[in-house]
């Protein structure tokens, strides 16, 4: 390398070095206001947390019911399982219920137990299958299910229609939202703030809690009575919160 072209490095490092603490000191001038605005900005804000509820009637019943049979083999348990859920389903399609399903299909053993020896002296199977229907026709269909066959009751479950739950989520996330604005408003109020702007929302939830009621029965207690088994659905409350963040 020669010493004209070693001599321009050097003057130019030399001239780099020199004018970084003023590159530095313009960038921190410029730089400073824009973050200290941004921090003050963070730094000045309220958060509110608003919830809603709604309440809405329980429309729908959710049923689960089957046929459990014992006996001596495990084919003819199963025959006369199949015989009277074939039944049983035969009759709910002709009323039509909905999202009728089959919810499970089991044959077991069943054992004795004599001086500690273990033995199989039956089987014993079960079919059970779900179904929705509205709640003011569950009871009379319940009792019919039972004489078409079905040997169990396993639960029912109260809910609200699909669209009756969408429709209060939304009415409760606004209800939220207001009670948070109105929060908000009570404490600037109180401080002699102003308000400026929502910076930030989130909504921690819009959902309902699962259905209020469990009911399990014997099929055999209601096939021997005369009075139609009542079923009386709830209410459902649809729950929703919203937090805001308010700069000031």
């Amino acid at each position: 390398m020669s010493r004209t072209a070693l001599f321009a490095t050097q003057w130019s490092a030399g001239k780099f070095w020199q004018t970084l603490p003023l590159v530095l000191l313009v960038f921190v001038t410029f730089g400073q206001p824009g973050m200290a605005q941004e921090k003050e900005r963070l730094l000045r804000t309220l958060t509110v947390t608003g919830r809603g509820e709604e309440s809405i009637p329980t429309t729908i019943s959710e049923v689960s019911l089957g046929v459990e049979i014992q006996g001596k083999t495990a084919q003819e348990v199963q025959q006369e399982a199949a015989r009277r859920s074939s039944a049983v389903v035969a009759f709910l399609k002709s009323r039509n219920v909905d999202k009728l399903q089959t919810t499970g299909i089991r044959l077991n053993p069943v054992y004795s137990y004599t001086n500690n020896v273990q033995r199989i002296t039956g089987y014993a199977a079960n079919n059970t299958v779900s179904f929705r229907i509205t709640t003011e026709k569950a009871g009379t269909l319940l009792d019919e299910a039972v004489k078409a066959g079905a040997t169990q009751i396993n639960s029912i479950r109260f809910v609200a229609t699909d669209e009756a739950i969408a429709s209060a989520r939304q009415q409760a996330l606004k209800e939220a939202t207001q009670e948070a604005q109105k929060q908000a408003e009570a404490v600037f109020n109180a401080l002699g703030l102003q308000s400026k702007e929502v910076v930030s929302i989130q909504i921690n939830g819009a959902s309902p809690p699962p259905p209020p009621m469990l009911y399990r029965a014997e099929a055999a207690k209601l096939a021997n009575s005369d009075a139609s088994t009542p079923v009386i659905g709830g209410e459902q409350e649809v729950e929703a919160s919203v937090t805001l963040q308010i700069s000031y």
